[in-house]
């Protein structure tokens, strides 16, 4: 059966790759660019320096910096304004995955009417997004070169996650100098996410050759370096490992989905507004564990990818050693269990405890997993966590 591989037509990679974004832009005809960014980014002075690379370019450019984490149909509405109303003609998106999936829905907004819920799913967008720059900032949701984004709807509590080849980025510039300032606490969070993007891309049902190779490559790439990212953010080989394998990863989940994971973690953060990549890390070994059975050979071949030894085990106790080495990895980078995390209220928890469960279910990534899960398996899952 045909497998297809879709990505950016441009992927810029290594130290001062974000320096080609004048360049790049005006390759694709751009005058007056609007820059999509949060905060946290705009104050550290990242969205500046795009700004002068684009004006030396001859390109003009507006900023739009209020994303929230977790972006919402809000942040993209007011966007959209911005764009307008400023005439802009490309969009460069500066920042962790908020921004750049801020980005894209703005971006396809801008070619697509109607109302943002039509588009939840796959392959749902009828036609390619305006013009899109991604410079990611952080070692971790491989978004500047996936063809997926996620945003939140304040009102209904959903997280609701697009995608399609139309929402791919034009160009995607992945400069690890612009992840050294990246605290330790978001380093690790960001960390485990693309590492759950390259696990769940190599164990879903989806999975295809080149997946497979990209994945494993990631799964080696993130596993060798997270630890020393985290330690010295200014390790700048741990930090190159770290955004290009982050960006392997998001090759590769882009292109087989993700799975059970992510379809429990998205609920998380809709009721309890946790950080993407913390849910999945409180997620994550307890749900391989659960896999495990599911797909020994593949959890084994993840382990050898983490370094492992595996020499005169069985098969299960080689698929059992990749749970090992990610309990070791999420320890030794001090990610909380899911109770520890102080945003969720535990009362809270069961009174929304059942209705996760649906909402994991219904966003299609389970029935990727290679052990599926009943509402109940996936309720109890959430309590081993917590």
């Amino acid at each position: 059966m045909p497998t297809t591989l879709t990505l950016p037509p441009t992927i810029i990679t290594g130290s001062g790759a974000s320096e080609n974004v004048g360049e790049q832009a005006k390759q694709l005809g751009a005058t007056n660019a609007l820059i999509v960014t949060d905060p946290g980014i705009a104050k550290i002075g990242y969205a500046d320096k795009i700004a002068q690379n684009l004006h030396a370019a001859g390109i003009s450019s507006t900023c739009f910096s209020d994303v929230t984490p977790d972006p919402t149909l809000q942040n993209v509405q007011d966007g959209l304004k911005q764009y307008a109303d400023e005439a802009c003609d490309v969009i460069v998106s500066i920042g962790g995955g908020s921004a750049i999936d801020c980005g894209k829905g703005i971006a396809m907004k801008l070619t697509n009417s109607g109302d943002f819920e039509n588009y939840m799913g796959v392959d749902k967008i009828p036609n390619p997004g305006a013009p899109l720059i991604a410079i990611p900032t952080t070692g971790g949701t491989g978004s500047e070169v996936s063809k997926v984004t996620v945003i939140t709807d304040t009102e209904r509590n959903v997280k609701m996650m697009l995608s399609s080849a139309c929402l791919l980025a034009h160009v995607a510039l992945v400069d690890p100098l612009l992840s050294i300032t990246t605290p330790p606490h978001l380093t690790a969070a960001v960390g485990v996410d693309a590492l759950t993007h390259a696990i769940e891309a190599y164990i879903s049902k989806r999975a295809q050759p080149i997946t497979d190779a990209l994945a494993l490559k990631a799964i080696e790439m993130i596993s060798g370096s997270l630890r020393q990212a985290w330690a010295d953010g200014e390790n700048i080989p741990a930090r190159t490992d770290m955004m290009i394998g982050a960006s392997i990863a998001g090759m590769a989940f882009s292109n087989s989905s993700v799975a059970l994971v992510h379809g429990m973690s998205r609920p998380i953060g809709a009721y309890f507004h946790v950080h993407h990549g913390l849910s999945n890390s409180v997620l994550l070994r307890d749900v391989m564990a659960f896999s495990v059975v599911g797909a020994p050979a593949r959890f084994a071949d993840i382990a050898r990818a983490m370094g492992e030894p595996l020499n005169g085990l069985s098969p299960m106790h080689q698929a059992d050693a990749a749970v090992s080495a990610v309990e070791r990895l999420v320890t030794d980078i001090q990610m909380p269990r899911l109770g520890e995390i102080d945003k969720i209220d535990k009362e809270k928890f069961e009174n929304v405890i059942q209705q996760m469960a649906a909402d994991a279910i219904a966003s299609g990534s389970p029935a990727n997993n290679p052990r599926q899960a009943t509402a109940e398996e996936i309720v109890a899952l959430y309590r081993q966590c917590f």
